[in-house]
Formats: structure tokens, sequence, C-alpha cells
């Protein structure tokens, strides 16, 4: 029976884990929002992007969950016109990162409250393991 409420605590402290790997990429992207190349030809900061995938546990046969990969967000990188800034191209625009502040605070909401459920779930895992160790007393 604790062993079944260990395993339990294990599969949180998975998603924990890898949600504080997500918020740590969110936190990345949200430092270099702004963050563009020096000059022309030089690319600007790419969002990185965070997957997840799972995989059996071989010693409990539960399922877990960890970062498969961080990839780079192929999407378009906007532009503003701005032909002071050292980065300018000929025509004055400056390439800009593919941050968008708003989905960024989304994402780490996000990450933020799964992280407090498993965190949730860790605590009543150790709390029922407690309890079973009381009444075998």
């Amino acid at each position: 029976m604790a062993g079944n409420l260990m395993v339990s605590a294990d599969i949180a402290v998975s998603g924990m884990k890898a949600q504080s790997e997500r918020l740590r990429v969110i936190a990345e992207n949200m430092a270099n929002a702004d963050s563009t190349g020096r000059t022309p030809d030089e690319s600007p900061y790419r969002r990185q992007v965070v997957t997840f995938k799972d995989y059996v546990n071989a010693e409990t046969g539960a399922h877990m969950v960890k970062v498969s990969s961080v990839q780079p967000d192929e999407s378009e990188l906007p532009k503003k016109y701005d032909p002071n800034h050292p980065a300018a191209d000929a025509q004055g625009y400056v390439t800009l990162p593919n941050v968008n502040p708003l989905i960024e605070m989304m994402d780490m909401k996000e990450a933020q409250r799964s992280y407090d459920a498993n965190l949730n779930m860790m605590k009543t895992a150790r709390d029922m393991s407690s309890k079973v160790l009381d009444i075998l007393k």
C-alpha cells in the first residue's frame, strides 16, 4: 500500500521537474524578448519551446513525464521600422525576436498551475503514507 503511494509521489515529482524546466525556458524567453542582433546580418533571439514525452519507469511500471526537447520556435520574426538601430537593414527595418510576452505569461501561469497540482499530489501521497504507517503502529 505505502509503495503505491510512493510511486504516486514519484510520478508527481517527474511532473514537477518537467514543469520546472518549462518555467526556466519561459524565463529565458522573457529575458530575451528585446534581444535583437547587433548588426543587420545577425539574427535576433528565437523563442524556445519545450516538448514533453511520457516514459514508463522500468522499476515501478508507472508512466512518468520528462522534457523531450527544447527547440526554437520557427515562426516568423517580426520587423519594426527603426532606421537608427545598429541592426537595421538597408530599408531601416530591424528584425525582432518572436517572443510575445503575453503568450509567455499565459504559458508561465499554466506551468505554475501544473507544478502546483503535482506538488499537491506529492503532499497528499506523503500524508497518506504517513497515515498508513500510523495505523500499522
